[in-house]
Formats: C-alpha cells, structure tokens, sequence
C-alpha cells in the first residue's frame, strides 16, 4: 500500500527538494554544461574527443537499467543520495586537470577530463532511475502540475544565473586555475545537494517497483506502429539536438574566434531559451495537446539550422556587433526548439504508452534518446574532422555538418505529419490559439485559477471568464462546476454558457446537473444546453418541464423553444395555461416569443384575460407578441416610452399613424396606374390608409376604445401578405371586451398594423 504526505511533512521535504534542485543545477552547469566543453577546447582537443564528451551525458541513460537492479536491493533514496555524492566526488579530477595542464602535460589533463566526465554521466544514469518517482511522490495532491512547473522555473533560473557567473569569471581573466575554481564549486554544490536529497521521506514501494521481463516489454512496445513511429521521429530529432547543441559552442569558438567569457554568456541566452520553452510548453501542453507543440519545436529548430547554413558566411557579419547578436540569436533559438523538442517529446510519449509499462518504457525511451544522442556525438565529431583532413576549411566542414542535420531533422518533421494526435489540436488550430489574445488571456486566467485556494478570487476569475469566452476554458470550468461551494459552481456555469462551443464532455457535464441538481443549478444547465443546440438533451429537457423546480421547468420550455421542439410547444401552452405561478407563466411566455408561431397567439391573449394579472406577466406578454409578430425591437422601444409616462399613449398611437400615411404619400402620391390588376389594388390600400388614421383613433383615443374599424382595416389586409393569418388571430381577439381596456395591446396593434400598411405600400411600390 503507498502513503502520502500530511502536508506538514510534505511542505518540509518540498523545501529539501528545491534546495537539491537549487544546487543540481548549479552543479550542473559548474561541471557540465559549456564548461567541459571550453576547457577541452583550451587543451586543443580535437572535433573526435568533444563528440566523446558530449555523448557521455547521453551516455548516462544506458545505466538506468543498472539503477533499477540498484533500487531493488537499496532504498531508492540512499541509492539517488550516494549517486548524486558519488558522481560529484568523481569531478574532482576536472578540478586537477588545470594544474596539470599547466605542468605542461596536456594530453595527460584531457585524459583525466573524459575519465571524470564518463564516471560522472555513469553514477548520474544509476541514480537517475529515482528522480522521478521521488517528484511525483512529493508532488502529490491538486497543486501537481504548478510544484513540477515550480522546480523547473528554480532549474532554469538558477542555470541562467550560474552560467552568467561563469561568463564573468572566464570573461575576466584567460587563466587556467579558473576552471579549477569553477570545477571546485561544482564538486561542493554536488556533494551537498546529494548529501540534502538523503533527507527527504522514502517514497512507498509501489513508485518504485520495476516491471518483469524488461527486453520483452520493449520488443512488444516497438510492434505497437504508434510506439515504433514517435521512437523513429524522436530519435532523429534526439541525435540533432545532441550535435547541434554541442557542436555550436566549438563552432562559436572556431569559426567566430569568440573567447571563453563570450562562448559562456552565449550559453546564458541558452539557458534562457530553455527557461522561455519550458514557461510556454507548460502554458500551453494542457490545452492544444503535446503534438502541435512537438511539431512546431521541431520546425523551429530547422530555422535554427537553416541560420547556420545560409548566415555564418563571416564575411556577412563584419561587426563585433553583428556577431554576438548573430551568436546569441542561434543559441537561444537552438536550445529553446531542441530542448523544447525533448521535453515535449517526453510528454507525448508518457501519454502515449500504457500505464502499466510506464517503468520498463520511460527507461526504453531515456536508452534510445542516449543512442542518438551520443551517436550523433561521436559521429559528429568524427565526421568534422574527416572533412578538415580532407584538406576543407572549417567553416565549410560545419556548414555540410548543418546541411546534413537539416536534412534529418527535415525527414523528422515529415514523419510528425503520422503522430496520432492524443486528443491534440491540428497545428492550424493550435496557433490559431497561440496568436489569439482572447485565447491566451482565457488559458492565463484558468492557470490562475488553478492555483487559487480563496474562494473570493475562485470567483472573481470565473467572472472574468464569463466575459473573456473561450472553449479552451470548458475543461477548467467544468472541474469548478463540481465546487462544493454554490456560489462557484455558478459561476462557473454562468461562464460555460458564453462559450461558443460545447465539447460533449460539457454536454454530459450539464445533462447530468439537469438530473442531480434540481432547485440548485439545474436550471442554468438547462439554459445553456438550449442555447447551444443540444439536441441530444431533447428528451431530457421535456421530462424538466413537469418538475416541481419552476426554474428548472421554466428554462427548460425556453430551451425546447431554442431547439425549436414543435411537438411539445403545445404541452407548454397547456402547463402555462393552468398555472398560477408568475415566474413559470414569465419563462413559458419567453419561450412561445422563441417558437414565433401564430397559434401561441390566443394562448398570450387568455393570459391578459385573468383578473389583474401582474404588471411585469403584462409586459412579458405584450413582447412576446411582438416577437411573434417580428416588432420585438420596435415595440420594446415604443413600451419603454409609454411605461416611462402613461398618459402620452394617444400621441404614441397617432405618431404610428400618421408616419404610416406620410409615407404611403411619399412613395404612392404621384402614382399613375394604368393596370387594372394593380389599380383595384391600389384603390383598397388607398382607402385603408385613408380609414386607418380613425382606426387608431376609434381604438386609443375614444372613451369606449372601439376596436370596430381596426379589427376590419386588419381583415383587409391581402392574404397574399405574410402575416395574414397573424392578422385574422388579433382581429378577432380586439372583439372581446376584456381586451379593450389593455393600453399595451392597443399601442402592440397599432404598431403592427402601421408596419403591415408600409409593407403593403411597399409591395404595391414594388408593382409599378
């Protein structure tokens, strides 16, 4: 059985973990890094022996197997500390090897060097196998992925800076003991770091039990075709960035003649590279997916070649200037694509083998990447100085080099075409989110949001959310929709309602509300689920509306209403006509002004019928007529006006009637007809507009509010027009006594049947 932390305990040993990781790092950079390099090529080593020393960091991985066969025997914490103690004890040779150059046994130091290099890389590989089931142990819990992202930043940051303290001391001074100084520091950071990482609780068994038949679970892994195919793409990829990284700093060196101070700030702008990569993979990774990311690294570490092959001309950078931009651009660009390319490669991968093989196949995937990488080494070297023996110069030796990596990592970003996306965006999509603000200020604000544990702030970044709508937020918003706390989780529906899109997870997410959480935020559920289209939600949302939640009853009429569910509309009317809760008659009337149909009309009319009904049922009513009659807008306008003073009415109505008359006078005053088809038509629409200014008056401004002649002008309206039989309902429904005395529904009519008159001019206009 594994354990957890209490999180007491847990915070200590983080604090001891980024204390080693504090140190890791500039021991790293201290003995690794640039500064093996610089000091070989100060002992004249040849292209051969740099390769040597580059592939030994690739090298380690061989030894993972070693250190699982370790960790069997040992506890896995004992194992990583003496590793760690061990591998720092062996620089101590590096520390010498300055000295002795300057005894004057050179051959004698670059010995010394490569043993140091090699049992450094060799006890890194053994105790590797234990760095990450120790992180994940104690990353345990909801802050997972912000504590990996959190050593990481220490990782980066502290390699910028010790890597700028190693440009100072080089820069300063060309002296040899230097190096001895750096090593040193190196070997003191080292040894506490692993002395420190002794101090943290042993992680439970289960992380670091080793799977059976280890040789067999790789063969069955390379027969599975997506296994097989991102092994062949990573591996190119892997024995690019293993030569290009290396190969830049002696190319700096050689072909730019830049001294030891220089090379190691270019290694600072490196290092940046990687902390900027390392900042955006994980800003971006959980929302368009580890392909499109793997894709564009790769393609950017081309450009980054191709900068190699058609700039280093050096005749092209004739300033100092001009070289060291040039130089910081290549190293910052080849870090950040190469390093990003790992790193999201590793990503990808651990998403795309089983679980259950995640042991035997992260050490498969650490032996192939130290394949390519110490083989692209070697050879690398090999070949460079093939080329110089060959009587070429250097500049051209390293220019068939780069065309030759090119064409590899060319063949590689080929293949990734074939990587099955895992779920991952289209690259086309992915930058689209990329360059969009709206989409980059979404993932921001879910980061945020993520890492929040106040619930004032909880709410406040949902509310943001709800106005900067992206449907990258849906899975962010969806885990705060299952908040134990109310008010966030309605927030957090309130947000996925302005998405454009419903993902179908969200789409369950919400049909499953509807059925848990009635009298809660069911009701908002159902909104949304009709505001999107949700068709599936159909049968769902017709069972809502019997429910004893009126809310939940209410939004799903409108949401049938949205979906345009004409089979139950009359089962709406039914239920809106036999209630006498005001609210549920508010949202049924919404949803018959979505339906737009004419027969909901005398349902509208019944409800002014019932004996003071609400004011605000009233003006519900009234707009959802003119919904249906397509005034909405016009009459929201016109209600407004009339609501802010009641007593102007009249003058409402007679400005409808007499707009509508000036222009009949406007398009048809001069009219001559000579058709007699038209003319009979004419002739009716000219004596409608002459009846129609009493018509409004006979029903707004008389005492009785006759509705007499506007109930006839309706009736002759041509049947040919739309709205015809729109016509005919209100016609008869002006007849009935209880409706004389509605102000609402007398401005509604005249309004409407202004607008029918101008559509009639204009049809007749239209004729002639």
């Amino acid at each position: 059985m594994g354990y957890t932390l209490s999180p007491y305990k847990q915070a200590k040993a983080r604090e001891v973990f980024n204390l080693f990781t504090f140190l890791n790092s500039a021991s790293w950079t201290f003995l690794a890094a640039n500064t093996v390099t610089l000091f070989a090529l100060r002992c004249h080593a040849s292209s051969t022996v740099i390769g040597i020393l580059s592939s030994f960091a690739y090298i380690s991985y061989f030894f993972l197997p070693v250190g699982k066969l370790v960790v069997r025997r040992f506890p896995i914490i004992k194992v990583f500390s003496g590793a760690w103690i061990i591998r720092s004890t062996c620089m101590a040779a590096f520390v010498a090897a300055p000295f002795v150059v300057m005894a004057g046994h050179e051959s004698a130091a670059l010995v010394m060097l490569v043993a140091a290099v090699a049992f450094f890389h060799i006890f890194r590989g053994i105790g590797m196998v234990a760095n990450n089931p120790v992180l994940n142990f104690l990353a345990t819990g909801p802050d997972k992925s912000s504590y990996m992202t959190q050593t990481q930043v220490i990782n980066n940051a502290v390699s910028m800076f010790s890597g700028f303290l190693v440009a100072l001391a080089l820069g300063g001074s060309s002296a040899l003991w230097i190096y001895s100084l750096i090593a040193a520091a190196g070997v003191v950071c080292g040894i506490t770091a692993g002395v420190s990482i002794g101090k943290v609780p042993e992680p439970p068994a289960a992380e670091t039990a080793s799977a059976n038949g280890f040789f067999i679970t790789f063969k069955k892994a390379l027969a599975d075709i997506p296994i097989k195919n991102f092994i062949t793409i990573f591996f190119l990829v892997a024995l690019v960035s293993g030569v290009a990284r290396t190969f830049i700093i002696v190319y700096a060196r050689e072909i730019f003649m830049q001294g030891d101070g220089m090379v190691s700030l270019y290694g600072v702008f490196g290092a940046f590279g990687s902390f900027l990569i390392g900042l955006c993979i994980k800003f971006f990774v959980e929302r368009i997916g580890a392909k499109p990311i793997f894709i564009l690294c790769t393609a950017l570490g081309l450009i980054s070649l191709l900068l190699l092959i058609f700039l280093q001309n050096v005749s092209f950078l004739q300033t100092e200037t001009a070289v060291i931009m040039f130089l910081s651009l290549v190293f910052l660009i080849v870090n950040l694509s190469f390093i990003g390319a790992e790193n999201v490669g590793q990503t990808y991968y651990l998403c795309l083998i089983p679980k259950e093989l995640m042991l035997d196949l992260g050490i498969m995937y650490f032996i192939m990447f130290g394949i390519a990488g110490a083989s692209g080494s070697f050879l690398s070297g090999i070949i460079l100085d093939t080329l110089t023996g060959f009587g070429l110069t250097r500049l051209f030796a390293f220019k068939i080099l780069f065309i030759l990596l090119g064409a590899l990592l060319a063949a590689a970003l080929f293949l990734q075409r074939g990587l099955i996306s895992l779920g991952a965006l289209p690259v086309r999509d992915a930058l689209e989110v990329i360059f969009s603000f709206r989409d980059l200020r979404a993932i921001a604000l879910l980061d945020k949001l993520e890492k929040s544990d106040d619930t004032r702030q909880e709410q406040k970044l949902l509310s943001r959310l709800h106005e900067n709508p992206s449907w990258l937020a849906i899975s962010g918003l969806l885990e705060r929709a299952k908040s134990p706390r109310f008010a966030t989780r309605t927030e957090a529906f309130e947000a996925i309602q302005t998405q454009e899109e419903l993902n179908d997870d969200a789409v369950r997410a919400l049909m499953e509300d509807i059925e848990s959480n009635p009298y809660t935020t069911a009701h908002i559920s159902a909104r949304i689920l009709g505001a999107h289209n949700c068709t599936q939600a159909i049968p769902l949302l017709r069972k809502s509306i019997d429910s004893d939640d009126y809310m939940l009853a209410g939004e799903a009429m409108i949401a049938l209403a949205n979906l345009h569910d004409e089979e139950y509309r009359t089962k709406i009317e039914k239920i809106i006509s036999d209630t006498h809760n005001p609210r549920l008659q508010i949202m049924g009337v919404e949803a018959f002004g979505i339906y737009k149909s004419v027969h909901s009309l005398p349902v509208l009319f019944r409800m002014l019928k019932v004996n003071n009904p609400p004011r605000y049922l009233r003006d519900e009513v009234t707009l959802a007529m003119a919904q249906i009659l397509d005034i909405y807008n016009l009459y929201y306008k016109l209600l407004l006006r009339y609501l802010a003073d009641t007593s102007i009415a009249p003058a409402l109505a007679q400005d409808e009637a007499e707009s509508a008359c000036e222009y009949y006078t406007t398009m048809l005053g001069n009219a001559r007809i000579k058709d007699k088809k038209i003319k009979n038509e004419f002739d009716l629409l000219k004596k409608s507009v002459e009846d129609f200014s009493g018509a409004v008056s006979a029903l707004v401004m008389d005492g009785a509010h006759n509705p007499v002649p506007m109930s006839r002008f309706l009736i002759t309206l041509p049947s040919s027009m739309d709205g015809s039989a729109k016509a005919l309902v209100i016609s008869e429904a002006l007849l009935q006594d209880d409706l004389r005395a509605f102000i609402r529904v007398q401005l509604l009519v005249v309004q409407w049947a202004a607008r029918m008159l101008r559509m009639w001019i204009q049809n007749v206009k239209e004729k002639l």
